[in-house]
């Protein structure tokens, strides 16, 4: 086994930055997988950020624990970010756009950690937040990825808001077991792959932070339309991207992807049979082999 492949685990990779925000100094979780010499090579292929979803007790590295591994050992810096109001990161009540918040966050934690231009992973939450920061910071950003999100508006042919939605937001109110498993079952398309060691892990996330939980509520009271929706700027986003989506997605439906895709000036979709809100981690093989082509060519 290879130094690097010893030194990727979430608490060796865990970090602290204290980042700006408004009159607030929020401390800002994330994992840092490029801040030790056996990953020196990075510097040559680029920094590359993950941005996780929304549901209760995510985290960068719960979302993307399956996609490191192979983009460090293609020598890039890997960045799991804890938005504001996840996980180790600060609480936070949002009353104006979740999207704009948490690409603030990301410019200010970039500066803290002194780097100019990264590609960005965004899944849900995070592909609606990768899209507010590459519009506020077109020169910072090299590709984007992203996974079930990416702008806010309604779907033209689901109810809205989805059923994934509603489970989630539910689970929000009443962070049981019961209740996770209602949202994780629809969550992926085959649930059967969700052992009891990963719901205790996610339970166990949630309820450590209640705040969090009660925070977002507030923040839903105050603003039930946390995601901008960037429709009519999409063609602003001259950055290359690829835009991946699961068929059978029960909490973002798919024409949402075909919106990205329509408006934005060099974007190209793929669209995995058999998959849910999670394509990183439903299909973490194929997508991983699906990044690293596209970030290389």
């Amino acid at each position: 086994m290879t130094a690097t492949a010893q030194a990727i685990t979430e608490a060796s990779t865990s970090r602290f930055a204290h980042v700006k925000e408004g009159e607030l100094e929020l401390k800002i979780h994330y994992n840092d997988t490029g801040a030790n010499a056996a990953n020196a090579a990075s510097a040559n292929a680029g920094t590359v950020v993950m941005l996780h979803g929304s549901g209760p007790g995510a985290s960068g590295w719960a979302n993307f624990n399956r996609n490191v591994e192979p983009l460090v050992a293609a020598g890039y810096r890997v960045i799991l970010m804890d938005c504001p109001g996840w996980s180790k990161s600060d609480p936070i009540v949002c009353t104006a756009s979740r999207s704009e918040l948490n690409g603030r966050v990301l410019k200010g934690l970039l500066d803290v950690l002194d780097i100019e231009r990264v590609h960005i992973l965004g899944n849900s939450m995070g592909g609606h937040s990768a899209v507010a920061f590459a519009l506020a910071n077109p020169h910072r950003v090299g590709k984007l990825v992203l996974m079930g999100g990416g702008t806010g508006g309604p779907s033209n042919f689901a109810p809205m808001p989805t059923e994934g939605i509603k489970l989630l937001q539910g689970l929000y109110r009443e962070p049981t077991i019961e209740n996770l498993k209602r949202m994780m079952n629809v969550f992926v398309y085959d649930p059967s792959a969700l052992t009891e060691d990963l719901m205790k892990a996610r339970l166990d996330n949630m309820l450590a932070q209640r705040v969090h939980l009660e925070n977002f509520v507030k923040s839903l009271a105050a603003n039930p339309k946390q995601f901008t929706d960037y429709g009519p700027r999409l063609g602003e986003i001259a950055a290359p991207t690829l835009v991946i989506w699961g068929r059978d997605d029960r909490f973002v439906p798919m024409d949402i992807g075909l919106r990205l895709i329509a408006g934005m000036q060099n974007a190209q979709l793929h669209v995995f049979n058999r998959c849910g809100h999670w394509a990183q981690w439903e299909h973490a093989d194929a997508f991983n082999r699906m990044v690293l082509d596209f970030l290389q060519h």
